[in-house]
């Protein structure tokens, strides 16, 4: 089961189960894990989705919580690492671990709804697992009709009222790079954008836009080119991987993964970052970083606690 709100919409929807043709694929970040939700999409009144049931039993039992001391020293282990291999960033991510044996998930989708407008919002259940999440970054977006694809270079973290640093604005050049040269063996028309602020709840992003005309069956291939962007893995792309696996100690499952929504119109592909997977006793976040040489440990675990907040001030409990 799943429902979700389209960026800039208001209305919810669901998949009817009606046709073996899938509309909503979520992918893990590896890869190696698919949720597929077949039918065709359709809306969802607010009064229908209150009346659907959500629950898992899922419950979490994992007592090995990671502490800031130990975050902050696997973020000196990943300088040393991006120093080692002259990397100019990588990703590192964390696991928070919040009690909600009360949490009221229907109205927690609806909060996430209303606190986070431009946001693609979702919920759903598949195999047992329970997962929600809000966020805005588009992998990408294809219009079926003009054949235009778009996609953004979105990273660096900070406060609304913060300044942007060296350390912020080289990150983003760095995931601007990267998509620029993926989409160059595509089209060599690409539109791009001046960086600018992409606000997204209590922090905000530097955001450059990019667009080029392609055929529809370019797009998978695009796709599979991009993911993992620098945005959430590292780069260059593949010693950036190698790293992950010593480096977390974790699986990240659907985070940092991307979502497919097939439509009429469009083609939409974003990518799950502010997500959390829902178990009967806990909610446990997943929070990522740009770690680069100029990465001070405190800020990055600050940059990650924030990003938490914007989760954790759309909870609703019963």
């Amino acid at each position: 089961m799943i429902v979700f709100r389209l960026p800039d919409e208001t209305v919810l929807y669901t998949t009817d189960h009606c046709f073996s043709h899938c509309s909503v694929r979520f992918f893990s970040f590896d890869l190696k894990a698919k949720a597929s939700f077949s039918g065709l999409i359709t809306p969802l009144s607010p009064k229908d989705f209150m009346e659907t049931k959500w629950t898992t039993e899922n419950v979490y039992s994992d007592t090995l919580k990671e502490t800031k001391t130990e975050y902050l020293n696997r973020v000196l282990e990943t300088k040393n690492y991006i120093q080692k291999h002259q990397l100019e960033k990588l990703v590192l991510a964390r696991k928070k671990i919040v009690s909600a044996p009360q949490l009221d998930i229907k109205k927690t989708f609806l909060n996430l709804c209303k606190l986070y407008p431009s946001a693609f919002v979702y919920l759903f259940s598949y195999q047992g697992d329970l997962w929600i999440g809000a966020f805005s970054e588009i992998l990408g977006k294809y219009n079926k009709k003009t054949q235009i694809f778009m996609t953004m270079s979105l990273a660096g973290t900070i406060g609304l009222k913060e300044v942007w640093s060296e350390k912020e604005i080289l990150e983003q050049e760095s995931v601007s790079k990267y998509i620029h040269h993926t989409l160059e063996a595509f089209s060599g028309n690409i539109q791009k954008s001046a960086p600018y602020d992409h606000l997204s709840g209590n922090i905000k992003h530097l955001c450059t836009d990019f667009s080029v005309h392609l055929s529809l069956p370019e797009i998978p291939s695009l796709i599979q080119k991009l993911h993992p962007t620098p945005a959430v893995c590292g780069f260059p792309k593949d010693i950036s991987l190698k790293g992950l696996h010593t480096l977390e100690n974790f699986d990240r499952e659907y985070y940092a993964g991307y979502s497919q929504i097939d439509t009429p119109d469009y083609l939409y592909y974003f990518v799950n970052l502010r997500c959390a997977k829902i178990y009967k006793n806990s909610l446990v976040l997943y929070l990522g970083g740009g770690i680069t040489p100029l990465s001070n440990p405190e800020k990055e675990w600050q940059e990650t606690e924030r990003k938490a907040n914007g989760l954790l001030g759309s909870l609703v409990f019963s």
